[in-house]
């Protein structure tokens, strides 16, 4: 069997006859056995040979051999996806692979699981994989493999592969959340709203499309603009000055960080339906920045978004 030292390439290959490792009737899944046997862990506890579980308590990486196949990968594979890591313990690039496709499995959460085969120890199954250099990865959906790829790639380059092949299966890879969100959302919350701001500013040049630093990049703005307000006078305010544009963006902004974001997203849609010129625009995007906190997600906003539309044409 070769050892792979060639750039690492992407591809789908072709189909792989699987129907010499199904039995007549389908086999009951083997109890797990003890650690260092090669079976499967029983879920929630390590795998063989100290094999790393999923945060969530069921099994994120396992040991699979000719015999556990079967159930461990085709069977299993019918409800949740199974990737296959092709290895051998002479082969360096596996070494290098391996802990990269242990960590994602394991920060999966038991989205999916990961399938150790030995190709040493199980040549039948590198022989029905058409394995001729590894390491090989497969992903096996609904008891297919559906894609693979051979050879070592960077750690961004697996998720990609794993986010195109699991979205194909139905399964969304979980992203880690970058520290820098975390600590930008911590200034938020502790009030240093300047170190919010900065934070947000700095990953928003580096990714625009960053929904969540753009979210709170508008809640740093939301939160200066009601700084020292009284809410119950702002609402007063507004309620005695329905056409003063100031009054009633202030007591939007009020009711939306109460916790009474639809009825503040309605008191802008009714304005802009009143208002002209730049005062209509004025009130637009600030309906548009408060929709950006919530997010295009929120039923709210969806609402408001339409009854907005309505609004302008």
């Amino acid at each position: 069997m070769s050892d792979p030292r060639t750039t690492p390439s992407i591809f789908t290959r072709g189909a792989v006859d699987l129907s010499a490792l199904r039995p007549a009737q389908p086999a009951a899944r083997p109890a797990p056995a003890q650690s260092g046997n090669g079976s499967a862990p029983a879920a929630g506890a390590a795998g063989a040979g100290g094999r790393p579980a999923a945060s969530g308590g069921g099994v994120a990486v396992i040991d699979v051999t000719e015999a556990t196949f079967q159930s461990e990968v085709l069977e299993r594979s019918l409800t949740t996806p199974v990737v296959i890591d092709f290895w051998a313990e002479w082969c360096q690039p596996c070494k290098q692979l391996s802990p990269i496709l242990e960590k994602l499995a394991v920060e999966g959460g038991g989205a999916w699981v990961l399938a150790k085969v030995n190709v040493d120890a199980n040549p039948r199954l590198a022989q029905m994989f058409r394995v001729q250099g590894i390491p090989l990865v497969y992903a096996v959906v609904g008891g297919q493999p559906v894609d693979a790829f051979t050879g070592v790639m960077p750690e961004a380059q697996v998720r990609q592969w794993l986010e195109a092949v699991l979205k194909a299966g139905g399964v969304e890879v979980a992203k880690p959340e970058d520290p820098r969100l975390t600590s930008a959302d911590e200034a938020l919350m502790s009030g240093d709203l300047d170190a919010a701001e900065q934070a947000y500013k700095k990953l928003l040049a580096e990714n625009p499309a960053d929904t969540a630093a753009e979210a709170g990049l508008a809640q740093v703005g939301l939160a200066r603009r009601v700084a020292g307000v009284d809410p119950a006078q702002a609402l007063a305010a507004a309620e005695q000055a329905p056409d003063d544009v100031a009054a009633q963006l202030l007591a939007a902004d009020v009711e939306v960080i109460s916790g009474q974001a639809e009825q503040g997203y309605n008191r802008l849609v009714n304005l802009v339906r009143r208002v002209t010129g730049d005062d209509r625009e004025t009130v637009r995007r600030h309906l548009i920045s408060l929709f950006t906190i919530a997010g295009p997600d929120d039923p709210a906003v969806a609402a408001a978004r339409r009854a907005l539309a309505s609004a302008l044409f």
